[in-house]
């Protein structure tokens, strides 16, 4: 068969395939990048889903209207105007009209490519960053330039450099808690990206699932948040959400908030991809967050994920000692690391990779999640489906694999 040629630009998933490698029996994972479905609130879930299917079902049965589910895109406005509490600063004013609900955030981002990208078109994408979305954006024929990040986030100096030199038709950024780095961009820095935006008319799509994930005082505000106070910038903003990391993967439900001329054409797209996401995982969603549960279920996680974090911070200091580098991350679910070679260890992650998977161990290596120039000695942790004890045993084979 003669495929399309866009497909000779991309290839499958680094870690889908390293999946395969995990049906070994005893392998102890931190490679995925889901959250424990034993703190999914299942109870929550099934009165939602009774609820909806008893009282006139068939809306929900039926076909639906591409821009979401009426209630849902209601009930998405007033989550975000009571993030954080009355009066905080993360609330953010939504209209329903503003929003069109997606099949995850994925398709959200996927519909951002169909609408923006056009074949040798430059975006800015971290560097490390969601290796989906350099597959996605590739997939339409992007020119992905990687800028350079540290704890703090993206070094937003060397982002304005880059937008100014290359005009990009958009850049793409993870501010809170990012997959794979665990980085969150600054208070400061937050504010400079959207005068930026505003300044140069630059797109800046933020990505936002993991926002709610964090461990002990809530991540600064988002960039849809902050940009009410920033002239200009809401003009060139577009926010991408999702209940899978904090309610259930499974329902798929996202949304995409963006200038209404953008998600026009998104929504024309979506009606060509899959004329609309399930009204039902849309209505019992909506229903859900009638119950008044989602904050105690977030409660659980944040609590679990902390300490599951804090006991992988110090398996590996205490077992792979100088031998390895990590910011220690305030939410989410990634550790993001680096291999230092210290006396005569591991600097290669791929290799340590190999190693690992012989002890029973697997994780990511970093390079995938470059777009551009991989930093090899770079590797991913994921803490959230582990629990304590296998933590500890985990990182101890690590240790060995050194």
């Amino acid at each position: 068969m003669q495929f399309a040629e866009r497909l000779n630009t991309i290839e499958t998933s680094a870690i889908r395939e390293l999946f395969k490698l995990l049906g070994k029996p005893g392998i102890i994972s931190f490679a995925g990048g889901f959250p424990d479905p034993a703190l999914f609130d299942a109870e929550g879930i099934k009165i939602s889903a009774d609820a909806v299917l008893a009282n006139n079902p068939g809306p929900v049965l039926q076909y639906g209207a591409t821009e979401g589910y009426q209630p849902l895109r209601e009930a998405i406005s007033a989550f975000y105007a009571a993030k954080g509490g009355a009066g905080s600063a993360a609330n953010v004013a939504v209209k329903p009209e503003g929003l069109i609900v997606t099949t995850g955030s994925q398709q959200a981002l996927d519909l951002i490519g169909k609408t923006m990208i056009s074949p040798g078109d430059k975006v800015i994408v971290e560097a490390p960053t969601f290796l989906a979305t350099i597959q996605c954006f590739r997939l339409y024929g992007a020119h992905i330039i990687g800028a350079p990040i540290d704890a703090d986030g993206v070094d937003v100096d060397r982002l304005e450099k880059l937008i100014v030199e290359h005009k990009p038709k958009l850049v793409y950024l993870i501010p809170t808690f990012g997959n794979p780095s665990g980085a969150t961009l600054s208070l400061a820095r937050r504010k400079r990206i959207l005068e930026i935006a505003a300044r140069t008319q630059t797109l800046v799509v933020e990505d936002d699932p993991y926002g709610e994930l964090y461990f002990d005082q809530p991540p600064p505000p988002s960039l849809l948040a902050l940009s009410e106070g920033v002239p200009g910038s809401r003009d060139w903003l577009a926010h991408c959400g999702s209940f899978s990391k904090i309610l259930s993967p499974g329902l798929r439900v996202g949304w995409m908030i963006a200038p209404a001329a953008l998600l026009a054409k998104a929504t024309m797209c979506k009606q060509f991809s899959d004329a609309h996401t399930s009204n039902l995982t849309q209505a019992i969603a909506a229903h859900y967050l009638t119950l008044n549960r989602l904050d105690a279920t977030l409660a659980v996680v944040r609590k679990t994920y902390a300490q599951r974090a804090l006991v992988m911070a110090q398996s590996l200091r205490r077992e792979l000692g100088d031998a390895i580098a990590f910011n220690q991350p305030q939410g989410g679910m990634f550790f993001w690391a680096k291999l230092t070679g210290a006396n005569g260890k591991a600097s290669n992650a791929n290799d340590f990779a190999k190693r690992a998977i012989d002890k029973g161990v697997a994780f990511v290596p970093g390079a995938p999640f470059f777009a551009h120039d991989p930093d090899l000695s770079t590797l991913r942790l994921s803490f959230a489906t582990v629990g304590l004890e296998k933590i500890e045993e985990g990182i101890g084979r690590l240790g060995q694999a050194l």
